[in-house]
């Protein structure tokens, strides 16, 4: 019976957690509770509970009581909050990048002078950038509705994940052959019309790889956002409160960074799902078919 393509890369990623889990252990069992130093200079972590707690303590602290439910349901909670946000950065991202990209290939003119600047706009250090959009947006009054702490984080996360779409959509723009453009020119088709029915079909190749990154990117912008923010009610927020907790056993915050990680892969399925919707167009051009497939 052959295995499918999708049940093998779930294989794979529960192959991958059952080595990382049974490499933490053994880094428990081997390691000395101080650590390893040689001199001064410490080289193997410590181990003791309130630096690396065991694996099936991270599991049970779920189930503890917290100031609102247990602790299971906290991370549920403010997990729940943060993937609100970083699935609407990664919308406005992915606009922003998609439009950007556009714009960059139907003028030659502003692809030389934007694509340095968009590349060099991810060079400035989030932390650094939170606090200047938070204060800009309180100055900021929208249809009578005043700026919201949580537009703050929406606005730096879509800033990390507006990037990979510029890049990629634009590489897949730019993907279509000489000969093929000619072609629908000669056929009296319009710029717009190119795009639609060759460069858009042409650039989901590129696009699908740039909104797994924009979709790891916009939960990284958000959890970074709301610890740089200190606006409540995500899992960034909690991370921060567990660690304050962690003084003998650090086992809730081991949780909420779990959790955090999690989140991420939800949001990339989120993106998997359109992988699905558009698997039709996610084969490069000229690449070679199944052998049991239509010629």
């Amino acid at each position: 019976m052959r295995i499918g393509p999708g049940t093998a890369r779930v294989g794979y990623a529960v192959a991958v957690l059952v080595l990382v889990l049974a490499l933490w252990e053994l880094v428990k069992l081997v390691v000395p509770e101080r650590g390893v130093s040689i001199g001064e200079q410490r080289i193997l972590p410590r181990t003791g509970d309130g630096a690396l707690p065991h694996v099936w303590s991270v599991v049970t602290v779920l189930g503890e009581r917290d100031s609102s439910g247990t602790v299971g349901q906290t991370l549920l909670r403010t997990a729940g909050f943060t993937f609100g946000l970083a699935m609407l950065a990664l919308f406005i991202g992915t606009v922003v990048g998609v439009a950007l990209a556009i714009l960059m290939q139907r003028f030659a003119w502003v692809e030389r002078g934007l694509l340095p600047y968009i590349i060099v706009s991810q060079t400035v250090p989030l932390i650094a950038l939170a606090p200047l959009v938070a204060g800009w947006g309180g100055k900021i009054v929208i249809a009578g509705e005043p700026w919201r702490p949580w537009m703050s984080i929406a606005v730096i996360a879509s800033y990390l994940a507006f990037f990979p779409v510029a890049v990629g959509m634009l590489r897949g723009l730019q993907a279509p052959s000489k000969a093929s453009v000619e072609l629908l020119h000669s056929y009296s088709a319009s710029w717009w019309e190119t795009l639609v029915h060759l460069r858009f079909p042409s650039a989901v190749p590129h696009l699908l790889p740039a909104l797994r990154l924009a979709a790891a990117a916009s939960v990284i912008g958000a959890v970074v956002a709301e610890i740089s923010t200190g606006t409540a009610g995500g899992i960034g927020r909690q991370i921060i409160v567990f660690a304050q907790q962690a003084t003998g056993d650090a086992s809730r915050l081991y949780a909420a960074v779990l959790a955090a990680a999690l989140l991420g892969v939800a949001v990339t399925a989120v993106v998997g799902l359109a992988e699905l919707a558009l698997r039709r167009y996610s084969r490069p051009a000229g690449a070679a078919r199944s052998p049991g497939g239509a010629s």
